[in-house]
């Protein structure tokens, strides 16, 4: 089954545009990993300060690949004092059953 979640954070006044460039590279190699369907970055329309990420991945495996890539800990270091929360808060969905 794949996996799928938002990711949400806020970026700390006046640092959206280092926070999209730091979101920016992260993508790019997150979009390369073999097991990653979507990685989708958003703006709140009405703040531009939040970012929603929306994230598949392929399956559990691909996922925890995810979690384990060299460079996630790097970009997490990075982003934590220019986001208002502590880290990113994620939301992990299930996909809604549908009629056979």
């Amino acid at each position: 089954m794949k996996r799928t979640l938002l990711a949400e954070f806020t970026a700390r006044e006046g640092m959206e545009a280092e926070v999209a460039r730091l979101i920016g590279d992260y993508a790019l190699k997150v979009r390369a990993e073999e097991g990653n369907v979507a990685f989708d970055v958003y703006t709140k329309a009405a703040n531009p300060r939040a970012f929603w990420i929306f994230e598949v991945y392929r399956d559990e495996d691909a996922f925890q690949a995810h979690l384990n890539a060299p460079y996630g800990g790097p970009f997490n270091a990075a982003l934590a004092p220019r986001i208002e929360e502590d880290a990113s808060v994620l939301t992990f969905l299930d996909p809604l059953a549908t009629n056979p």
